[in-house]
C-alpha cells in the first residue's frame, strides 16, 4: 500500500464537489455517511472504497475516473 504524504492527493472529490457547488453535507446525506467521513475523503486522510467511488460518481453524475488523480507515482 502506498504511503500517503501530507500533500499527496489520491482523489479529486473535493474539487468535483466544488465544481458542482455541492457541499460535504449534501454528499453525506446522499450516501448515508457522516460529514466527518466525507471530509476525511475530501482531505485525503482516508479513501473511499472502489464501490463507494462508484456510488459517489453515480450521485454526482460523473465518470468515476474524474474522481481519481492520474499523477500517482
Amino acid at each position: 500500500m502506498a504511503n500517503i504524504g501530507n500533500n499527496e492527493a489520491l482523489n479529486r472529490l473535493r474539487v468535483v464537489l466544488a465544481e458542482q457547488e455541492k457541499t460535504n453535507r449534501w454528499l453525506a446525506e446522499q450516501l448515508g455517511k457522516t460529514e466527518h467521513t466525507i471530509s476525511r475523503w475530501c482531505h485525503n486522510k482516508s479513501q473511499p472504497s472502489v464501490a463507494q467511488l462508484n456510488e459517489i460518481a453515480h450521485v454526482l453524475d460523473v465518470d468515476v475516473r474524474s474522481l481519481i488523480t492520474t499523477n500517482m507515482q
